[in-house]
């Protein structure tokens, strides 16, 4: 027998309300800076979301709207989604959504999930071609719909994943900018939760209570290194706070000569110079050195024999 659970007092709903007002304030602000740092809208934009259904769409779209109401330049947000014809897929959830919000939105239906499923072998993960197939669609409709630009839901936390992807598995280091020409060359993409935690999105896509529709349906999620790397980032995230922040902000701090591209940076060209490097052969510091005397005084001095 289930024991009834006392209803929240009034305190503990003045603290729920206050750290959801904290949590969007936040994101929003996120979001703001990363759209100004990157120059991501502009004056007379149109942006197109693109909506999956997941928790991260859901919230892209949620704070656009919200910022659209007091940013200083004037745009405009349409949200499009693409029916891929999954089994399974409530094709009515998202309209109705929308409909609800009084938005501008655009469905596209297009079976790319029978093309992904005669393609790809039984076993393997279809993510890779069916993501392929996606982007394909998505460009062609934002030139169909005259988007100016087109926003994706991925966090920092994506970011970081795929940079980790790269390096694990494709010996580069590249991660997902944060603002790109799209394959293609005719589109500008968008990534404004760039600066956003996962963790916070899956709060605040609680706190609105999204219609969330799961991005498994084909059944091939499971096999995805990308959860390997979701793992990693998560145990490290329990037991080093602050890591995933610092590899982010790393990739925006790069130190081409302590590197080792060579396309990059032009190390045979490199000679003394007599001048001081304030960056040197110092591979790592947490914090800065002392000031130390020339090393010529710290040495005995040579005595006449």
């Amino acid at each position: 027998m289930n024991t009834p659970q006392a209803a929240p007092s009034r305190k503990q709903a003045d603290k729920a309300a206050f750290e959801a007002n904290k949590l969007a304030k936040r994101l929003r602000r996120q979001v703001g800076e990363a759209i100004v740092d990157f120059n991501m809208i502009g004056e007379g934009d149109r942006v197109m979301v693109c909506l999956s259904g997941g928790k991260d769409s859901h919230a892209l779209l949620d704070i656009l709207l919200h910022l659209k109401n007091i940013a200083p330049v004037n745009f405009e947000v349409l949200a499009v989604n693409l029916d891929q014809k999954q089994p399974g897929f409530p094709a009515e959830v998202l309209p109705a959504y929308l409909k609800g919000l009084g938005i501008p939105f655009h469905i596209e239906e297009q079976d790319t999930y029978s093309i992904v499923k005669r393609l790809v072998p039984e076993g393997k993960t279809t993510c890779s071609l069916c993501s392929r197939l996606r982007r394909g669609v998505l460009y062609r409709v934002a030139k169909e719909l005259g988007a100016t630009r087109i926003a994706l839901g991925h966090h920092k936390d994506d970011i970081v994943q795929t940079l980790f992807l790269n390096m694990f598995y494709g010996g580069k280091m590249k991660a997902m900018a944060p603002k790109l020409v799209s394959d293609d060359g005719q589109n500008v993409v968008i990534r404004p939760l760039a600066y956003c935690r996962e963790k916070d999105i899956a709060a605040y896509a609680e706190q609105r209570q999204f219609p969330i529709i799961p991005c498994n349906l084909c059944g091939s999620q499971e096999n995805l290194k990308r959860q390997e790397m979701k793992e990693l980032l998560l145990s490290w995230d329990k037991r080093f706070p602050g890591r995933v922040e610092n590899v982010f902000n790393s990739m925006g701090r790069l130190v081409p000569s302590h590197l080792a591209d060579h396309n990059f940076f032009d190390f045979k060209s490199i000679a003394a110079t007599g001048l001081p490097d304030p960056d040197g052969d110092i591979a790592f510091d947490t914090e800065p050195l002392p000031e130390v005397p020339e090393v010529v005084s710290l040495l005995p001095m040579a005595r006449p024999g």
